[in-house]
């Protein structure tokens, strides 16, 4: 990933504990999150250089599962990156129409380049009971955008 070199190691525990290509494995996951990985990430948001950065810290709780922490923070962002937070939590969740209600509110995102928000909605609104692996690795790569965009 390509963060700088405090917040790399910073996070390496996280990264070390799971990969990016293990993480977020449901479109729309079912299960409750890893308390071990919810512990985790609960205290790497207490370093100064997440403490403030809400934006990352919503990024963090969907990277483990946990929609309801990620939702808290991001709704409380007024930015296109807190839309676009909030708009990926929703759509994890299954609220497909509110999902895209937020990526309309966040406007066109240049690091989505080639990826269309709204029709991945469509795609995961379609396919989510299937997971099919095409669309968690595009899961997987349109968080890895947003984090890095967010980390800079």
């Amino acid at each position: 990933m390509n963060l700088t070199q405090p917040l790399s190691s910073l996070l390496a525990p996280l990264f070390e504990a799971l990969p990016l290509d293990s993480a977020m494995p449901d479109l729309v996951p079912s299960a409750v999150p890893d308390p071990a990985l919810v512990e985790l990430v609960s205290t790497l948001c207490k370093d100064p250089l997440l403490l403030k950065n809400l934006p990352l810290q919503a990024g963090l709780w969907l990277y483990v599962d946990d929609l309801t922490r990620s939702h808290n923070i991001s709704q409380s962002i007024e930015s296109q990156a807190g839309s676009l937070w909030h708009g990926i939590m929703h759509r994890r969740e299954g609220d497909f129409w509110n999902s895209k209600y937020w990526f309309r509110k966040a406007g066109t995102f240049s690091g989505f380049a080639g990826m269309n928000p709204s029709d991945f909605v469509d795609q995961v609104e379609k396919a989510h009971k299937q997971n099919p692996l095409a669309l968690v690795a595009h899961q997987r790569q349109e968080w890895q955008v947003l984090f890095e965009w967010c980390a800079k």
